[in-house]
């Protein structure tokens, strides 16, 4: 049953997307960690519950359900778990399954000790105790900070102490008994402690911290965390930004509510916690505009590029308790795609803006200013050019004859659809939309008689790169889609037909170009380097009217960005004046913190003679 992987001790959630490849889990620890996240959840959700302790995870290193590790204890320890899951009861479940996996790791440890005369197989168990320790380590990190950093020296030298095998016997390294002893002994000490008493304190969240701490001062708080398998990252390829005035060859720069908008639209300080502290911004889910369709977080979106924005763990006051999971939307032609919100609940793009930042994910009420720039911004967005199609919705002479048969069968009205189209609701003249809500039997009612199943009409364009389809995303394809409506509406339609209305589907929803071009010195940093510092240039508009707030928040995000990005320049001896460049920002706001305006004026001089400076070397 051994595992081994070498895991950061104490790693927690990202602070921005692009993070990296999450460091795969022990898949004892990458249960635990998700029965715990999902166990927080209001309502909580039993069934994933069931399936982390009883499926291979996903994020696991290897695939082998965590009950197989957890059986492996004596006594009843799995049972026990297995008891807790099936009684629905939180405080029973954090209780076995945190002392299950507390005593799985002393197991390990012990397996290590006994395989010393084997300092390679002690070697490895070693690693995989340290894997399962990482269930607790970024929390006793921050709970109990002086206790993490002694269990840290602890495991560096549990380590370097268990000898090593060397290479072919040469170089072999006797393992020292009396220094691994003494480190096993602090860390199986603290657990047992800590995540094995004989009684803990009744927990509100099951988060799990060191009952030593709970019992003194309560349950303290720690960062916001994701469980094992969630995806913050932007998708690859990266989808291609169309915005109108760059088609007209006007500079963002000249444009500073729209720059301003842009970068609050990139900003994770418009929301609160824990969206905040998580690095979400609206571009986590809607990237360049379009669908992240690898975005997910286990518990909140029921599969990837889907979230549940109304539930209990982004704003519990909003929680409606439905475990509402959508696709999420892309936001191309938003201008041109009104009403808002799946249902079309709302009329207003400024109305609907302030219901994410504020209902959705818990911000503060954003300023009228703010609003402004973030819709100013948003009704740039344009969609992805596509030579198939002329300005009217009609097909060119570049699509293919199999589409333009499909185009018939699109304009076709159907008795079995009261004598619509398909082209009644995706008009072609109006970007494929009829700005209204229909329920076409997508969704169940919640309950008899209920009329909560219609959902606003989704434009086609682009629709080829924002798979799955339907308001759940439960279509992976167009020619899904088609047969659905064939069989829901009973169509009687021939396979060929099938065929050719998917190519028109899949024609209509085509680009010229969908993902952006990297190449040479074009490079995603590059990209992110000079979308950053037009954020920036807002400044020059905000420092005359001494704004503050506004200045604030714009240097906080362009700063952080801007070093954060640094990590993945193709140009790593630049680094350090990324770095600089940033420091200039920094001391920008720390002078505007302090109204001293004079500093403030000097710092954004200091950073604008650097910004030039540096340029050509950023990439």
């Amino acid at each position: 049953m051994g595992i081994v992987l070498v895991a950061a001790l104490g790693q927690g959630a990202p602070a921005r997307a692009d993070i990296g490849v999450e460091t795969p889990w022990h898949p004892a620890a990458a249960a635990y960690r998700s029965m715990m996240f999902l166990g927080d959840l209001k309502p909580v959700v039993w069934d994933q519950i069931g399936a982390a302790y009883e499926h291979p995870h996903p994020a696991a290193a290897v695939s082998r359900p965590a009950k197989i590790y957890f059986e492996s204890l004596k006594g009843e320890a799995a049972t026990a778990m297995v008891k807790a899951i099936a009684a629905k009861d939180r405080q029973a479940l954090y209780e076995t399954a945190t002392r299950a996996t507390s005593q799985l790791t002393r197991q390990t440890l012990a397996e290590a000790t006994a395989s010393l005369a084997a300092p390679g197989k002690a070697h490895q168990k070693v690693l995989e105790a340290q894997a399962l320790y990482r269930s607790f380590g970024e929390f006793i990190d921050q709970a109990d900070p002086e206790a993490g950093r002694r269990l840290g020296r602890a495991w560096l030298e549990l380590t370097s102490s268990a000898g090593s095998q060397g290479v072919l016997g040469i170089g072999a390294v006797a393992p020292e008994l009396e220094v691994f002893a003494g480190a096993r002994k602090a860390i199986e000490e603290y657990l047992a402690a800590n995540f094995e008493p004989e009684r803990f304190t009744v927990r509100e969240g099951l988060t799990p911290l060191p009952e030593s701490v709970v019992a003194a001062q309560g349950e303290v708080k720690v960062k916001p965390w994701l469980p094992p398998g969630s995806n913050l990252n932007n998708q690859d390829p990266l989808p291609k930004l169309v915005l109108n005035f760059e088609e007209r060859e006007i500079k963002e720069t000249d444009l500073p509510l729209v720059a301003y908008g842009d970068m609050l639209f990139d900003s994770p300080l418009i929301f609160g916690e824990p969206a905040r502290s998580l690095g979400l911004a609206c571009s986590s889910c809607h990237n360049r505009s379009d669908v992240n369709q690898t975005f997910f977080i286990p518990g909140i979106s029921h599969q990837k590029g889907a979230i549940d924005t109304r539930g209990s763990f982004f704003n519990p006051l909003f929680n409606d308790r439905r475990r509402g999971s959508l696709d999420i939307p892309s936001l191309r032609g938003l201008r041109f795609t009104a009403p808002y919100g799946r249902d079309g609940r709302f009329g207003s793009l400024r109305d609907f803006t302030r219901n994410v930042i504020v209902s959705e994910f818990a911000g503060n009420e954003p300023t009228p200013f703010m609003l402004d720039a973030l819709v100013a911004y948003m009704l740039e967005f344009d969609f992805l050019p596509n030579d198939k199609l002329d300005k009217r919705g009609g097909l060119t002479e570049k699509a293919s004859a199999s589409a333009v048969r499909g185009a018939k069968l699109f304009r076709k009205p159907f008795p079995q659809m009261d004598g619509k189209a398909c082209a009644t609701c995706h008009i072609p003249s109006a970007n494929f939309l009829d700005r209204q809500a229909h329920d076409i039997g997508s969704a169940r009612p919640s309950y008899e008689g209920g009329r909560d199943g219609a959902f606003d009409t989704p434009t086609l364009l682009g629709a080829k790169f924002t798979a799955p389809y339907f308001h759940d995303g439960s279509l992976p394809t167009l020619a899904s889609v088609v047969d659905w409506f064939n069989d829901r509406y009973k169509l009687k339609l021939r396979k060929s037909e099938l065929a050719d209305l998917t190519a028109y589907l899949e024609t209509i929803g085509d680009a010229n170009e969908p993902y952006q071009k990297f190449e040479g010195r074009k490079t995603k940093f590059r990209l992110n380097w000079e979308e950053l510092t037009t954020f920036a240039s807002t400044f020059e508009t905000l420092l005359p009217k001494r704004d503050a707030k506004h200045a604030d928040l714009m240097l906080e995000t362009v700063a952080t960005d801007l070093a954060a990005d640094a990590s993945g320049m193709t140009n790593a001896a630049a680094k350090p004046k990324v770095y600089e460049v940033a420091g200039y920002l920094s001391d920008t706001r720390k002078a505007i913190v302090a109204d001293d305006w004079a500093a403030a004026e000097k710092s954004w001089a200091r950073f604008k003679e650097f910004q030039a400076k540096y340029d050509e070397e950023m990439y």
